[in-house]
């Protein structure tokens, strides 16, 4: 059984900055493509960015290159989400996930991915 729960969400003005942090128990993380996705309000589940098993890898949507940056610590078994210059479009309940197959490249379809944290909210205010 994988679990995972998110941290580093809250409240932050146009422009700031977060960092939301995500710990997967078990011992096979370091072989699996980890996301970031996120819900807004009556919005359907959408990625934000993924990254290799080995880090070696990332891809990120188009909505947030050059904001966010995705990050891993396989020692530790945590993947990192750092957002900035963020903006109210970026309010959403964010969530971390694993690729369903293990050593495979990132993907932005969430049906590729099979566990799920609990989420953690962003809300960024104007």
């Amino acid at each position: 059984q994988v679990t995972l729960v998110e941290s580093g969400g809250g409240l932050v003005q146009a422009g700031g900055s977060l960092r939301l942090s995500c710990v997967a128990s078990g011992r096979s993380f370091s072989v699996f493509t980890m996301g970031w996705f996120r819900q807004a309000p009556g919005k359907e589940r959408e990625f934000v960015a993924a990254i290799t098993y080995n880090g070696g890898s990332t891809l990120y949507a188009d909505s947030v290159k050059g904001r966010f940056t995705i990050s891993r610590d396989n020692a530790k078994n945590t993947v990192d989400l750092q957002m900035n210059s963020l903006n109210p479009e970026d309010t959403a309940v964010y969530y971390c996930a694993r690729r369903r197959s293990a050593l495979s490249p990132p993907q932005p379809n969430p049906h590729d991915y099979d566990y799920w944290g609990q989420g953690t909210q962003v809300t960024v205010s104007s």
